[in-house]
């Protein structure tokens, strides 16, 4: 099992596992069916779900005697702390700010053979919801008290290192607070890490030369205090539905950032005008925020190309190339 600190045992409430020497040997479902009948009640059905992917699978349940159904996201090859640790840690966080339906985490454990499992809320979920609302919860959200005592401390991270996509994404926490934290935060553990992560020179000659431009990035934001807020991190139209009308976002990487990050996805969120009505209703626009949203786009661009390779490489070069030129 991982290493955590005090808050994150305290966040969590964690079941312990049976001792190893007590159980047969058994798949990660049903490991996961295993606590769901000693701390749930009887399983009333299962049923597949579409939507995994090649490192995990997903199946929905229900119990006896409880209106509330449960979706399982299981990996047979992959610890709680690679797989899916951050997840859950994050939907906490998000669910925490209560300002939009977010799946509520019940349990989270390595497997007893190996693998790992995370336990949820199943939602409904369906279509879009009212963009003006979800722009104006959006930034109830970013605004909310953060749950993180280093975040409350004005401090820049998360409680463990996630992923984004299939990425690692470090989130050691800045060693301090305000603009200049946020900035070496970002240069090292967001782009800066995609830029190593590509082991590409042109890419590494167009990042030096945007650092060059812009005084380490600092021009970008002169009179611009940057505090925490909890991010989604990943949020793009295949997050985001409605559940009985009401907002709904999931599939996170959770940090705590500057707000503005969170639209570094913007490119495939489809967030059209009634949005920005809701969302600047209570977050206005600062000034710089165009040339800034180049960079944050460049940090998504650049993962995609770590991902997938093709075009998203020419389109990270682009982004930074045009805060390059300011």
């Amino acid at each position: 099992l991982p290493v955590v600190d005090t808050f994150i045992l305290t966040l969590t409430a964690r079941v312990p596992q049976r001792k190893l020497a007590a159980a047969a040997r058994m798949g990660i479902m049903d490991d996961a069916e295993k606590w769901m009948t000693d701390n749930l009640g009887k399983i009333s059905f299962k049923r597949g779900m579409g939507g995994g992917s090649g490192w995990a699978s997903l199946a929905r349940y229900g119990i006896e005697g409880r209106d509330t159904e449960y979706v399982v996201k299981a990996s047979g090859s992959r610890n709680l702390e690679s797989m899916f640790l951050g997840e859950a840690l994050g939907l906490k966080a998000l669910g925490t700010s209560g300002t939009m339906a977010v799946p509520e985490v019940f349990a989270f454990n390595d497997g007893f053979d190996g693998g790992s499992y995370l336990i949820m809320e199943y939602m409904q979920m369906s279509g879009r919801p009212d963009q003006e609302t979800f722009g104006r919860l959006m930034a109830e959200m970013h605004l909310a008290e953060p749950l993180a005592p280093e975040a409350k401390e004005g401090r820049f991270g998360f409680n463990v290192d996630n992923t984004i996509g299939a990425t690692p994404q470090p989130n050691a926490w800045s060693a301090g607070s305000g603009t200049d934290a946020w900035l070496d935060f970002f240069r090292e553990k967001r782009i800066g890490f995609q830029v190593r992560t590509a082991r590409d020179d042109r890419i590494r000659k167009q990042w030096d030369a945007t650092l060059a431009a812009t005084n380490g990035l600092a021009d970008l934001f002169e009179g611009i205090d940057v505090k925490p807020s909890v991010l989604h991190g990943d949020l793009w139209s295949g997050n985001i539905a409605a559940v009985n009308g009401r907002p709904c976002i999931f599939d996170p990487a959770v940090y705590y950032g500057h707000h503005e990050a969170e639209w570094g996805m913007s490119w495939c969120a489809s967030l059209g005008p009634s949005f920005w009505k809701g969302y600047r209703s209570l977050i206005p626009k600062d000034e710089g925020f165009d040339r800034r949203a180049e960079l944050y786009e460049a940090y998504h661009q650049l993962n995609h190309y770590n991902l997938f390779g093709g075009g998203y490489r020419n389109t990270a070069l682009s982004c930074l190339a045009r805060v390059e030129a300011g």
